[in-house]
């Protein structure tokens, strides 16, 4: 795409190794405290979504929608860290929590998950109603960029109606290679524990709207997301199985039909998506698509900074900067 070029990223050298980016981002990004003005939308289906809103930084400010990743919400330190990002380039930040992740159950039996394009498309008509003429962005973290990209290449050259500009973060293009990664060495075990923790809970919360609906004793043997996908996800959600969610909801199969522009940011090393499966092939045969893949990096990580007291994290400010020059047509 003609006029932009991603900063390079460079590694810290003091957080060196996929999973210690992984979890130095994790820990390392700073606890924020913006203020949010949180909103309650009703959903067509009679269930509802939270967003939250940052303070416009000006009246014709465009707009830029958040996705967040698994069992996050839009108030994570990642989410808050892009929402400052954002702000500071003159650019309108709103999070949106996807169902049952806003800190309340929400009302159905159904949860999200990573192809579920729906409620996005709900929001963004929100949003497109409520801020007439404002040029819309979306960025979307890991499962969160998975359902952007869903939605950018399910509607093709309809989607440019509502986004105007993309940007995907750590996206597990393929979701059956990522469940694999995730079921594979001693890490593997230990961020699907932390994902199923969570899981659980929520599911436990709603066990008697569930009972006669899916599986609920097997959502608590569950060992792997395959198996509570198994349990939970595909049955709830319209699939046969999990085989047939992760088939049906991995975005590399629609990448080659995005038309908005779309900056994918992702790192060969991410544990959670073998270097082998990133969409090279789609991002050379469309140039709606801007890759910026690193060697290093991790999942979400992207920890940079030549002190460890001063850690810097380049996905956010890459991604801002990205819209920035989209949105508002300059580039800091």
């Amino acid at each position: 795409m003609s006029g932009y070029e991603p900063k390079a990223f460079r590694a810290a050298w003091w957080l060196r190794g996929a999973h210690l980016q992984t979890i130095g981002g994790k820990f390392l990004r700073p606890r924020m405290s913006l203020p949010l003005e949180r909103e309650r939308l009703e959903t067509p289906d009679g269930d509802f979504l939270d967003l939250d809103f940052t303070a416009r930084p000006r009246a014709d400010a465009p707009v830029v929608l958040v996705l967040h990743g698994l069992e996050g919400s839009a108030r994570r330190r990642y989410v808050m860290l892009t929402y400052q990002e954002l702000l500071a380039r003159g650019l309108h930040a709103v999070g949106l929590n996807f169902r049952s992740c806003s800190g309340e159950p929400n009302r159905l039996a159904r949860f999200y998950h990573s192809g579920e394009t729906g409620d996005l498309d709900h929001v963004l008509g929100v949003l497109h109603d409520r801020f007439p003429g404002v040029p819309i962005g979306v960025i979307g973290y890991s499962l969160g960029g998975n359902v952007l990209l869903r939605y950018l290449g399910e509607r093709g050259e309809a989607a440019g109606a509502r986004v105007h500009a993309a940007v995907g973060v750590s996206v597990p293009f393929d979701l059956t290679a990522g469940g694999e990664a995730l079921e594979r060495g001693i890490m593997g075990k230990v961020y699907t524990e932390y994902f199923l923790r969570s899981l659980r809970r929520k599911v436990m919360a709603k066990e008697a709207l569930l009972a006669g609906r899916c599986d609920v004793e097997a959502v608590r043997r569950a060992r792997t997301l395959r198996e509570f996908d198994d349990a939970i996800t595909a049955p709830l959600h319209g699939f046969e199985d999990a085989a047939d969610y992760y088939r049906r909801a991995s975005s590399a199969a629609v990448l080659e039909a995005i038309r908005v522009p779309t900056l994918l940011l992702q790192s060969e090393d991410d544990p959670f998506l073998p270097a082998r499966h990133l969409p090279r092939d789609a991002v050379r045969r469309n140039p709606a698509l801007v890759a910026a893949f690193t060697r290093r990096g991790g999942h979400v990580g992207f920890v940079g900074g030549a002190l460890p007291w001063r850690p810097r994290f380049w996905a956010e400010a890459e991604a801002a900067r990205f819209l920035q020059f989209r949105l508002l047509g300059r580039v800091e």
